[in-house]
């Protein structure tokens, strides 16, 4: 047998990584449902309420590049099983809160432990399946569970929110994370670079100084508009990137190298990614308030109507690594979101709830092949030793993407933002055709490792 095949052991450690990822996406989206009641039980103020919500986001966006470095250096596994603990702890905390203030630190935790989660998996799947078949039909089954939470979110948290108090939505992750501490050390690997040095913690500062007012400003521009306060906290938040960006340069180990960034195969996927979830992530919240407000649902009902996209995504995300094994990624991408395009337009000329379904289906289904193959090519292009920096980077980027889309299309309304991501989108799947062709047929990328990319040189017929 192939050493690179996987064995049941890695198939087992998949379903370990993928379960506790569906119930963190649960997670996330059943805060929606429980915060008018969680807020009036616990007599908190608007301005509580929001932090209540934008907490998790504003850590979880600023810590995954340091989380994802530390999995690198002192070993993914050991930085998942801690961030499962922390985040079930967290979650404990969160549901039993009584206080406002109590339950904005048990989601500021939540955030911070939710940080370990993405990037370590990612890079424990990279770890663990080396064939690119393999390894792109496990990317596949670990985010068609995330993706399928979208969905299920609504519906259990609507009917838990119908039957126990609202700190019960909390609690959902708590099993998935027992079972991920219990069986975890069993079946996953251990993985840490040998030649890993110390976090550089004047760069862990700078990263979370750079993100989380990047973060703020984008937020709150897409509720309130543009204002003084939130347009400075982003021109500050740039300028300390900037620095960030030239202390990385100067480190002999870097917090974040930025030479991933060199690497055509990474930049390119790394980018469409970003910008489809620019587009797409903001009209799926539109779609989602438009069910609840225009459409007058209940959550439940809503949630419901979420079905047949998550149908769509979990069956794209499953199919489209073995299409990409006959056909250039990058065509399959960008097919995709020539569907996904048409998905929008049909969103944007929508009269009634049927058409916003099957659009929103249609978006999903097409959307499936660049989340996918992007992840894929994303954790391909890095070498080993920095694949947990790789996937942070990928989850960081996903994460202010759609924060800007919320922030440019959240004033258009539903109609008028699926038109104008559907223009945009078209030309990202053109731009994909155009960057990704290099990258050859399976999914197969070089490593961008050393400066003179040495082992892209040494992989041509990945870029054939």
């Amino acid at each position: 047998m192939d050493n690179d095949t996987a064995t049941g052991r890695e198939w087992a450690g998949l379903a370990v990584l993928a379960l506790p990822t569906l119930l963190v996406s649960i997670d996330i989206f059943v805060l929606l449902l429980a915060l008018p009641r969680l807020g009036q039980d616990l007599h908190a103020s608007a301005t509580q309420k929001l932090w209540i919500s934008d907490i998790y986001g504003f850590l979880l966006a600023g810590f995954l590049v340091t989380m994802g470095t530390l999995g690198d250096r002192t070993g993914r596994r050991r930085v998942l099983l801690t961030g499962a603990a922390a985040f079930g702890a967290a979650s404990v905390l969160a549901a039993y809160s009584t206080s406002p203030a109590m339950l904005i630190a048990a989601r500021a935790l939540l955030g911070i432990a939710g940080a370990t989660l993405s990037p370590s998996t990612l890079a424990l799947i990279g770890t663990m399946f080396r064939q690119p078949r393999q390894r792109a039909a496990a990317i596949g089954v670990w985010m068609a569970c995330f993706m399928s939470g979208a969905a299920i979110g609504p519906i259990a948290g609507g009917l838990m929110l119908e039957h126990f108090w609202w700190g019960s939505v909390f609690l959902l992750a708590v099993p998935a994370m027992v079972l991920l501490l219990i069986l975890g050390p069993v079946v996953l690997p251990e993985y840490r670079d040998p030649a890993a040095r110390r976090l550089d913690l004047g760069s862990v500062l700078l990263s979370l100084a750079a993100i989380l007012p990047v973060a703020y400003a984008l937020t709150e521009t897409a509720r309130a508009g543009w204002r003084p306060l939130p347009v400075a906290a982003g021109l500050a938040g740039l300028a300390l990137g900037a620095v960030f960006v030239r202390r990385q340069r100067k480190l002999a180990e870097p917090l974040l190298d930025l030479r991933l960034l060199t690497n055509r195969t990474f930049a390119a996927a790394m980018s469409g990614m970003t910008l489809s979830t620019m587009l797409t992530g903001a009209t799926m919240l539109l779609v989602t308030q438009y069910f609840q407000l225009a459409g007058r649902l209940s959550p439940v009902r809503a949630g419901l109507c979420l079905v047949p996209a998550a149908v769509t995504m979990a069956a794209s995300a499953l199919g489209a690594p073995p299409l990409a094994r006959r056909i250039r990624p990058a065509y399959v991408i960008a097919a995709g979101l020539v569907v996904a395009t048409a998905g929008l337009l049909l969103i944007g000329q929508a009269n009634g709830l049927a058409p916003v379904v099957a659009g929103w289906a249609l978006v999903t289904l097409g959307s499936g092949p660049m989340v996918v193959l992007s992840v894929d090519l994303v954790i391909a292009a890095a070498p080993p030793s920095r694949a947990g920096a790789a996937a942070a980077l990928n989850e960081t980027g996903s994460q202010l993407g759609f924060a800007l889309g919320i922030a440019a299309l959240g004033g258009l309304g539903m109609h008028a933002a699926a038109t104008t991501s559907a223009v945009l989108l078209a030309g990202v799947a053109l731009t994909t055709v155009i960057l990704l062709r290099h990258v050859g047929r399976g999914g197969e990328a070089a490593h961008a490792t050393a400066p003179d990319h040495a082992a892209e040189a040494g992989a041509p017929a990945a870029l054939r």
